[in-house]
C-alpha cells in the first residue's frame, strides 16, 4: 500500500474511536511543496461539525506511544467540535479570538535561521464583526523540538494557540486592520523539563474562576447563540498552569454561585442572566486588553526632542 492509502487507514482508525468520521479527505502540500493529505474530519453525531485534520504523507503513527497521543487530540477534538464555535478562545486579558488557517505541519525556516516553523491567523470575535486581527508565524526552536514527538498537527496544535495567547497577553502581539506576520517564539521558557510540562500561566483559584466566567460570557452568551461551552478543556488547563481536576472545582464554585449554568453533560455550560448582566464590565477589559496590545510611542522622539 502507498504511504496516503497507510495514513488514511490509520486517521479512519483513530477517528471512528473518538466518534469521528473522515466524510472527505484531499492531497495539498505543506510549506515547503512537500505532499499532505487534509482530512475533513465530522461529529459522527452531527456531520454540520467539521474540523480539517492537515498530515505530512509519510507521517506514521503506528507506534503505540504515537497512536495515544493522536488517539487523545482526536478525542478533545470531538469534545470541542461540540462547541458552537470549535476554534474560539479566550485570553486572560478577556480577547476572545479565532484561530484560523494554519497550515500544518511545521516547515524549516527558509531565512536560515536553525528554527521551524507554522503560519496561521488569529482574529479578534467581538460580537460586532471587527476586522482586527494578527498573522502569525510562531518558530519552534530545535531545542524545543527536541520536546515534541512529531512536529504535526496532532502533536503541536494545543501548546502553539497556547503560545499565541500567552504572547499576546505579554502585549507582544498586535491586532491590526492589516499587516505583515508577527513573530511567535516557542521557546523552552514553555517548558518545564523537571515538571516535564508546559508553562504559560500562574493562575489562582480566584484568576480561574474570572477566566471561565468570561469564556462562558463571549463564547456562549455572546458569540454562541446560548449554546453550551466546553469549560474543561485540557488546552486551557495547560494555559491556565492548571489540571482539568482543578477546573471541575472551578467550574462547580461558578455553578453553585448562579454565574453559570450546567449542561445535562456536566463539562459544558451556559450563561445565566446574572453574568450577562456584566456586558459593560467585559466590553470595558476588552477595550483595556486591545489598549495594552496597541503598541505606543513617545512623542517627544517622534517630535525630534531628544538629549541624544
Amino acid at each position: 500500500m502507498g504511504t496516503q492509502e497507510v495514513l488514511a487507514g490509520q486517521v479512519e482508525a483513530a477517528a471512528k474511536a473518538a466518534g469521528l468520521e473522515v466524510v472527505s479527505s484531499t492531497i495539498g502540500q505543506d510549506f515547503s511543496g512537500n505532499p499532505t493529505t487534509r482530512f475533513m474530519l465530522a461529529l459522527t453525531a452531527d456531520h454540520s461539525k467539521t474540523q480539517v485534520l492537515e498530515l505530512s504523507d509519510k507521517f506514521d503513527f503506528s507506534r503505540a506511544d504515537m497512536l495515544a497521543e493522536v488517539g487523545v487530540y482526536l478525542g478533545e477534538t470531538a469534545k470541542r467540535l461540540r462547541n458552537p464555535n470549535q476554534d474560539y478562545y479566550l485570553t486572560l486579558h478577556g480577547l476572545p479570538l479565532s484561530f484560523e488557517k494554519f497550515t500544518w505541519p511545521f516547515h524549516e525556516s527558509t531565512s536560515g535561521a536553525d528554527t521551524f516553523l507554522v503560519h496561521g491567523e488569529v482574529h479578534l470575535q467581538d460580537g460586532e464583526g471587527s476586522p482586527l486581527h494578527a498573522k502569525v508565524s510562531a518558530s519552534m526552536t530545535v531545542t524545543f523540538a527536541e520536546i515534541v514527538k512529531a512536529p504535526e498537527q496532532p502533536f503541536s496544535e494545543g501548546f502553539i494557540y497556547n503560545a499565541v495567547r500567552k504572547t499576546m497577553d505579554q502585549g507582544q502581539l498586535e491586532l491590526v486592520k492589516s499587516g505583515n506576520r508577527q513573530p511567535v517564539p516557542v521557546t523552552t521558557r514553555f517548558y518545564s523539563p523537571w515538571k516535564k510540562r508546559f508553562n504559560f500561566n500562574d493562575t489562582t483559584e480566584g484568576q480561574r474562576q474570572e477566566y471561565l466566567a468570561a469564556k462562558v460570557f463571549w463564547l456562549s452568551g455572546v458569540l454562541g447563540g446560548g449554546k453550551p461551552v466546553w469549560l474543561l478543556d485540557p488546552r486551557d488547563a495547560q494555559y491556565l498552569n492548571s489540571t482539568v481536576e482543578e477546573l471541575k472545582k472551578t467550574v462547580a464554585a461558578l455553578a453553585g454561585e448562579g454565574i453559570i449554568h450546567l449542561a445535562a453533560d456536566t463539562e459544558y455550560a451556559t450563561a445565566t442572566e446574572a453574568l450577562m448582566g456584566h456586558r459593560a464590565q467585559y466590553a470595558a477589559e476588552l477595550a483595556h486588553a486591545l489598549a495594552f496590545i496597541k503598541p505606543t510611542f513617545n512623542e517627544d522622539m517622534r517630535g525630534g526632542h531628544t538629549n541624544m
